[in-house]
């Protein structure tokens, strides 16, 4: 009689799919409510500031001569007022978010990346390299922001391109030296040290370590960068060397509102309504980013 070997075979548990930081991130960030209804709330008022001005029914510098500083409503056809040239406050405000938005988002992308590459070889490599990087650093600092501005319309003329490039300019020396003193203090941990003795070219300590584990300080002074970037923009604005008529800012309809408070506190009103909503939207979605991006909390 033949022997029958049964072999019994146990199943194995799937290999756990390894997760990327992005995707740990992301799922941390949807379990903050205050930070989902602010990234929410900032691309319809992202979305609202582009498709707006073609369905209030007015163009950005179209004057309507039946209504100078008129207020709000829904019969006149101009739901937030008139300004104190007869023109629709709604459209001017979706215009004038528009410019300030963009502004904001290309003076902070500049500053994320150039200024963390730039602080994080900087803080890595140490001695002499971050001697002079940050003695660079410190030169351009120097140069009065104002001045920079200035020289640079007088030289390539007045463009609004020119507001981008010298925020973007200015903003980035800030974010490099909170990287520098963030990778100082990262380089001399263990996982670093690990990576070294296991011969890991410094190119990808820096990309693979140190950066994903600077991102949480990084985004939270990139939401900070957002507000700086619209209150720089309306200075350069209100000195009459940012955006000129008939284009328009947030920063600069508040300039214009708060001359009419007493008379016309719409004008001053609606623009204030939607940068604050977007500053308190930024705060919280900062918050969120914070937490879903510290590496400790994986």
């Amino acid at each position: 009689m033949a022997n029958d070997s049964t072999q019994e075979t146990t199943a194995l548990p799937p290999a756990p799919v390894g997760r990327s930081l992005a995707h740990d991130a992301w799922r941390r960030l949807r379990a903050n409510r205050a930070a989902m209804v602010s990234l929410g709330l900032l691309c319809l008022i992202a979305v609202v500031c582009v498709v707006g001005p073609w369905l209030t029914g007015w163009q950005l510098d179209e004057v309507d001569w039946a209504a100078f500083r008129a207020p709000p409503s829904w019969d006149s056809g101009h739901l937030a007022g008139t300004d104190a040239n007869g023109r629709d406050l709604l459209t001017r405000t979706f215009y004038g978010g528009q410019v300030s938005l963009s502004v904001a988002l290309v003076a902070s992308i500049v500053a994320l990346l150039v200024g963390v590459l730039y602080g994080a070889v900087a803080g890595f490599a140490g001695g002499r390299v971050d001697t002079l990087m940050m003695r660079f650093v410190d030169i351009l600092y120097s140069l009065p922001f104002l001045f920079l501005v200035i020289l640079m319309m007088v030289v390539f003329g007045r463009n609004i391109l020119l507001i981008y490039v010298a925020i973007g300019a200015v903003e980035w020396l800030d974010m490099a030296r909170i990287v520098r003193g963030q990778t100082l203090s990262l380089k001399r941990r263990e996982f670093v040290e690990a990576a070294q003795a296991l011969g890991v070219r410094s190119r990808d300590i820096i990309l693979r370590h140190i950066i994903p584990n600077l991102l949480g300080p990084v985004m939270i002074y990139l939401t900070l960068t957002v507000p700086k970037v619209i209150l720089l923009e309306s200075f350069l604005s209100f000195l009459g060397l940012g955006v000129q008529e008939p284009l328009t800012s947030w920063g600069a309809l508040i300039s214009e509102g708060k001359d009419m408070m007493a008379r016309a506190p719409w004008m001053l009103l609606v623009p204030s309504a939607f940068l604050t909503t977007t500053l308190f939207c930024l705060n919280f979605l900062g918050d969120g980013l914070r937490d879903a991006l510290d590496p400790r909390s994986r």
